[in-house]
C-alpha cells in the first residue's frame, strides 16, 4: 500500500452485544474478544503500521458490575501473559497507557513484566489503554507541568505532549471503532486532533485479518489535508 498509517488506535467495542446476540454469557464475548486482539494486532503490524493502541478498559468501565470488572481484569492479565512471548519475539514494545493506581496487583505485575521484557524492542510499539481516560490524561499532564514549575509562557503543545501518557506514541493517524457506535468515548482526545475516523458495524469478536486489509485500504483512499 502506498499510504500506511503510522499509528492506529482501536476502540474494542461490541463484546457484550455480540455475546447476547449469540445467546452466550457476557463473559464469552470478552473471552472471544481477547483472542481476536492477537490476530488483529499482528495483522496490523504485519501491514507495516508502527504503532497500535488498544482501548482495553476505560475509567468509565469501573461502573460495570464487580463480577464483570473482575473478569475483564483477568482477561487483560491473561492476554498480556499469554501473548508476551510472541510479541517479544517479534520485537514489539509494550506500553501501558493509563493510570496504574487502582489496578489490581496481578494486572500491574503483568504490565511491569511486559514493559521491562520488551523495553528494547524496536520493530513496533503496542500501547494498551487500561484504566484510561482522555480527559484524565490531559489533567494528569497539566498537573505534571505545574509541579515542574513551568510558567504560563513556557506552556505550549510540545510541552503538553511531553507530559501525556506514553509520550513516545505519536498522534493517531487512524482511529477504528467496531460495533457501529460513532463516538470516541474519551479515547485519545489529544492525539485524535487530526485522526481519520472509521466506524465499523461488526462487533469486535467478529473482526478478522481481512478487516485489517479493508481498514488500511480505506485509509489509503482518503485525503488528509490537516486544515490546508
Amino acid at each position: 500500500m502506498s499510504a500506511i498509517p503510522q499509528h492506529v488506535g482501536y476502540i474494542l467495542d461490541g463484546n457484550r452485544r455480540w455475546a447476547k446476540q449469540q445467546g452466550f454469557a457476557v463473559t464469552k464475548g470478552h473471552e472471544t474478544g481477547k483472542k481476536v486482539v492477537r490476530e488483529i494486532v499482528e495483522a496490523t503490524f504485519a501491514a507495516g503500521v508502527k504503532y497500535v493502541s488498544l482501548y482495553a478498559f476505560s475509567v468509565e468501565n469501573w461502573k460495570r458490575s464487580r463480577l464483570e470488572v473482575d473478569f475483564l481484569m483477568k482477561q487483560i492479565t491473561d492476554a498480556i501473559n499469554e501473548y508476551l512471548y510472541d510479541f517479544d519475539k517479534n520485537r514489539i514494545k509494550i506500553l501501558l497507557i493509563g493510570e496504574r493506581d487502582g489496578l489490581p496487583d496481578d494486572v500491574q505485575t503483568a504490565i511491569d513484566r511486559a514493559e521491562q521484557q520488551t523495553a528494547n524492542n524496536d520493530r513496533a510499539v503496542l500501547g494498551i489503554c487500561i484504566n484510561y481516560s482522555g480527559r484524565h490524561e490531559l489533567v494528569s499532564a497539566v498537573k505534571k507541568i505545574v509541579d515542574s514549575g513551568a510558567t504560563s509562557q513556557m506552556i505550549d503543545e510540545k510541552l503538553l505532549t511531553q507530559h501525556i501518557y506514553a509520550p513516545e506514541l505519536p498522534d493517531c493517524d487512524l482511529i477504528v471503532r467496531t460495533s457501529g457506535e460513532q463516538r470516541l468515548s474519551n479515547f485519545m482526545l489529544w492525539r485524535a486532533a487530526y485522526s481519520e475516523l472509521l466506524f465499523i458495524d461488526k462487533p469486535w469478536p467478529m473482526m478478522t485479518k481481512q478487516d485489517v486489509k479493508a481498514i488500511l485500504k480505506e485509509y489509503e483512499n482518503r485525503s488528509r489535508r490537516f486544515g490546508g
